[in-house]
């Protein structure tokens, strides 16, 4: 489980580094425009939070239909509840906040001017 989250993160943490060298002039523009670092955070990590929403929303029943199915085979059942996906859907979007914030804070720190000057 520990190789799965840490392979998302990785994906996560690449798709955000991407998605930041495709907007660096943007940021650029926007933080010499007077755009504080927090609302350049919230500009780039509310597209990935929403995406993860988006997600957590089309797969939670599936998830929830399949692990019932699986988890009623065994001698010792039990149910999921509801605690059980808040928790997970909770951990997925901290891990999400986390790894966007800090890619998009670093490159929200650097200097504007060097986003400017390259082509």
């Amino acid at each position: 489980m520990c190789l799965a989250i840490f392979i998302c993160g990785a994906g996560l943490f690449g798709l955000t580094h991407f998605e930041t060298l495709k907007r660096r002039r943007e940021i650029g523009i926007r933080k010499v425009l007077g755009a504080s670092v927090l609302r350049l955070m919230r500009l780039v990590s509310g597209d990935f939070l929403m995406l993860v929403l988006i997600s957590v929303v089309v797969a939670s029943p599936v998830v929830w239909y399949v692990m019932n199915d699986w988890l009623r085979d065994f001698s010792y059942r039990i149910q999921i509840s509801w605690i059980d996906m808040a928790v997970t859907i909770w951990a997925a979007m901290v891990i999400t906040a986390l790894t966007v914030g800090i890619r998009v804070g670093k490159a929200a720190l650097q200097n504007p001017v060097d986003a400017l000057k390259e082509r």
